[in-house]
């Protein structure tokens, strides 16, 4: 594995259809099997947009303490402005901003793009512009990754809406925004697993979603762990970062791979990103596809409830809850695997 693939979502025909045309959909799968990480370009979500969101970004980031923390989230309302994460029970170097999705006044009641509900999200009152640039944003990149949820269900040989059940009535999908300040004590960035000396943007862990798209501006630090250790995922101009969550490597009945990865932090330069996680609906009982474990001879994990789920890993988000719940806890025993 020489680094992160890139791949041309428009290179498959005309837009719209190029994304599920058969070589696209083969270099998608292919990433998911073997790094659980690649780049896409011809997403069809505009360079302005991007750059608009960067910059609304750090208009918020650069704001005081207090005014940041006027719309700080709670254990009791998960959307807003963050300092203290905790990631596998151990302090971040970041701060966030998170916020849900919303409904869509240009889409019917029962389109499946159209499927939230806003009344927590947690807004700067004295931004212009900020809210709208999120939510136009966050609509971006859920109807992208409704695309590429039907092209990893190609990839694995099930209708391209197979998947789509698992996100009604109502998703639980939501966006990020990571600031990552500059830090006097960093961990290098070849530092091994969970190093001892030195702070992590992020520590080590993986999504528990479906897919997560991220973009991410040209300061390096997003890593992911391969067998021949960490490599960096490189900035690459227009393009946006997709990995695969929990959710997926479980649906695929292992086929796909949930990455481990981290951010790594500089002494010279801040980084900026904003993750969008693309999460099942709170309903939903995540199991092996049966297509897939009628091949494989036997489902790979128990069934997963991942609102109950998705709640014990928020959890751990604001404290130290012991061992973090993953997806190895419903893991099937089987010889030979």
């Amino acid at each position: 594995m020489q680094g992160v693939p890139q791949i041309d979502l428009g290179r498959g025909g005309a837009r719209g259809d190029a994304l599920l045309a058969e070589p696209v959909v083969r270099a998608i799968a292919d990433a998911c099997r073997n790094l659980g990480f690649f780049q896409v370009t011809g997403h069809g979500i505009e360079s302005a947009r991007i750059e608009l969101l960067r910059s609304q970004m750090k208009r918020f980031f650069e704001r005081s303490v207090e005014a940041k923390r006027a719309v700080l989230r709670g254990e009791e309302n998960a959307w807003g402005y963050y300092d203290s994460e905790l990631t596998k029970n151990t302090p971040d170097w970041k701060e966030v901003f998170d916020f849900g999705r919303v409904p869509h006044p240009d889409l019917a009641d029962d389109d499946p793009l159209n499927c939230g509900v806003d009344g927590q999200n947690r807004w700067p009152r004295d931004l212009p512009g900020f809210r709208d640039t999120m939510l136009d944003y966050l609509g971006a990149c859920e109807t992208l990754s409704f695309r590429l949820l039907e092209a990893t269900a190609l990839g694995l040989g099930v209708a391209p809406r197979r998947l789509a059940d698992q996100f009604r009535p109502t998703h639980s999908s939501f966006v990020r925004l990571n600031h990552y300040p500059l830090c006097d004590d960093p961990a290098p960035p070849d530092a091994p697993d969970l190093p001892s000396i030195g702070r992590l943007g992020v520590n080590q862990h993986n999504d528990a979603g479906a897919l997560t798209l991220i973009a991410q501006t040209d300061t390096r630090g997003l890593q992911v762990r391969t067998s021949n250790g960490w490599i960096g995922v490189e900035p690459i101009p227009g393009a946006l970062v997709v990995n695969i969550g929990d959710m997926m490597q479980v649906w695929s009945n292992d086929r796909y791979r949930s990455p481990l990865h981290r951010v790594v932090v500089s002494r010279r330069t801040e980084r900026f990103s904003a993750p969008f996680f693309f999460n099942p609906s709170y309903e939903a009982a995540c199991t092996p596809l049966p297509e897939l474990v009628a091949a494989d001879g036997a489902p790979h994990y128990r069934t997963i409830r991942w609102g109950e789920f998705r709640r014990q890993r928020a959890a751990g988000d604001y404290a130290d809850v012991g061992e973090e719940v993953q997806i190895s806890r419903y893991r099937i025993a089987a010889d030979g695997w």
